[in-house]
């Protein structure tokens, strides 16, 4: 990839992150894997196995936003570091931007933000940074506009980048950087692992716009993350792995259904028990209610109107991808913290 190419927002609508997204190779899936299966000897004498991945094959196209759910010691982390390269399969194979998983060519396309990752204590953020790009032997020119551009994206001080050491910066900070480093080569492929970890609502919010604009420049995010209200804001398609197996995936539309003809709706005034009767959960606070409406709208308008009340908001919903994962995991006998 032309490393001459920006990482802003700014650039989403530039020719270059057009080119990235457009021709035929993009019918082909970036990421596939066809019955991945790995398993580790443990014991005193190596002699049990553990298997954390079986029979897992997934598909993720060109430019979506893939999330991977799962409860603790699912297998996700097992699963990125194989698609990374990191660990091989036990058995099955894959692809990865056309190439076998583990072919060093691919790589140089490739982003990565681990979950707990490990910093140069005594580096400043900027010099992490210019070792980053060293890497990918990304000229000097390009480091000096290319560095700044990052920290400004991942909401990092240029200054504090430059002066302090990363054994000073906090859990948030530490983040930002690694967000950085994940894009410093431009990459068409960003794996993110728990991006949002450790970070005030703020610095989640922010996480999110980040991601957003990569997915606006067309570029492919495969990420793993137990906040499950920022990946139903986020992904286009996301899957569940449980007990080291896919047990669904699919677009939020296709595994939540779309937006049945159930309503929140939030309101003054009116008669109390008699909203009651047309409201599920209805809740008075202070002068203002709120409860679900599952009969017609129209209907409860007219009765609303009638009982002099007023209506504030109304808005369709669906069942909640949280809802809808502890469920997934109760049908199987898996317990949420497992």
């Amino acid at each position: 990839m032309n490393s001459e190419s920006k990482i802003t927002p700014s650039s989403t609508n530039s020719s270059s992150s057009k080119t990235a997204v457009s021709g035929p190779a993009e019918q082909q899936p970036i990421i596939q894997t066809f019955s991945l299966r790995k398993t580790y000897r443990t014991g005193f004498w190596m002699n049990k196995t553990v298997t954390s991945l079986q029979q897992c094959s997934v598909q993720v196209m060109p430019g979506e936003t893939f999330g991977l759910l799962g409860p603790n010691g699912a297998g996700k982390t097992t699963l990125l570091k194989i698609l990374l390269g990191l660990a091989k399969p036990s058995a099955g194979r894959g692809f990865l931007l056309g190439k076998p998983l583990g072919d060093r060519s691919a790589k140089q396309y490739i982003g990565y933000l681990p979950e707990n990752a490990y910093f140069y204590d005594y580096l400043t953020g900027w010099e992490f940074l210019k070792y980053a790009a060293g890497l990918f032997q990304i000229p000097e020119k390009v480091q000096k506009r290319r560095i700044p551009e990052l920290l400004d994206l991942v909401g990092l001080d240029r200054k504090a980048a430059k002066k302090k050491q990363m054994r000073r910066y906090s859990k948030g900070m530490l983040q930002r950087v690694g967000m950085a480093q994940a894009l410093i080569n431009d990459p068409k492929l960003v794996f993110l692992d728990e991006p949002m970890s450790g970070l005030d609502p703020m610095g989640r919010y922010q996480m999110r716009e980040i991601i957003l604009s990569l997915k606006e420049q067309g570029k492919t995010v495969f990420f793993n993350s137990h906040v499950l209200s920022d990946v139903e804001v986020i992904c286009d398609r996301v899957a569940i792995l449980a007990l080291g197996e896919l047990i669904c995936e699919g677009t939020l539309d296709q595994l939540l259904g779309a937006k049945t003809q159930k309503y929140q709706v939030k309101g003054r005034g009116g008669k109390p028990q008699a909203l009651a009767n047309l409201l599920i959960d209805f809740e008075m606070q202070a002068e203002q209610w709120h409860g679900q409406l599952q009969a017609n709208p129209q209907q409860f308008l007219s009765s609303l109107e009638q009982m002099g009340g007023t209506l504030v908001e109304m808005k369709m919903v669906r069942q909640s991808l949280e809802d809808f994962f502890i469920q997934q995991l109760r049908q199987r006998g898996i317990h949420k913290s497992r």
